[in-house]
């Protein structure tokens, strides 16, 4: 997939789409949440049998996902060329929120993303993964935002 790809699924508007919707959710619960877009895995990596996921659990820690105060941190993560949706949480979430919940999320934004609907399913399980959270993390009086709001896209 060619480097530039990434930028006809997510333009600017629709970065800043996503950048708001997680800045607004996180306002309903007390984790943090990124989302991370990688055009394709590098040819040694695809060589090597490396999977999205275990690419995903690479980029959680690269991005320091895991560093919050409650043990409250998600990632969002996207291998484009494959519309393959990885999400990796946190401890404190994994053990209040079953793993079946994220993977139904991640299908969802699948789903979408496979129509070529990259805004539009990346802001709707954006508000899943919310409605899940809140659940478990309830905002408390102080909650400060540990973590960029803004998607980062790898290797761009």
């Amino acid at each position: 997939m060619p480097p530039w790809r990434w930028r006809r699924a997510f333009p600017r508007s629709t970065l800043d789409a996503i950048e708001a919707a997680i800045r607004a959710s996180e306002t309903r619960h007390g984790a943090e949440i990124r989302f991370a877009i990688e055009n394709n895995l590098g040819l040694a990596d695809a060589l090597q049998g490396l999977t999205g996921r275990a690419r995903a659990i690479e980029v959680f820690s690269e991005l320091r996902v895991w560093d919050t105060e409650h043990n409250s941190g998600v990632l969002i993560y996207l291998l484009l060329a494959d519309r393959d949706i990885e999400i990796v949480v946190d401890r404190g979430i994994s053990a209040c929120i079953p793993d079946a919940e994220w993977e139904a999320v991640a299908h969802s934004m699948e789903v979408a993303f496979r129509k070529g609907e990259f805004e539009q399913g990346a802001l709707a399980g954006i508000e899943q993964a919310s409605l899940l959270l809140g659940k478990c993390f309830p905002p408390a009086g102080h909650n400060p935002d540990e973590m960029p709001n803004r998607p980062v896209v790898l290797g761009s």
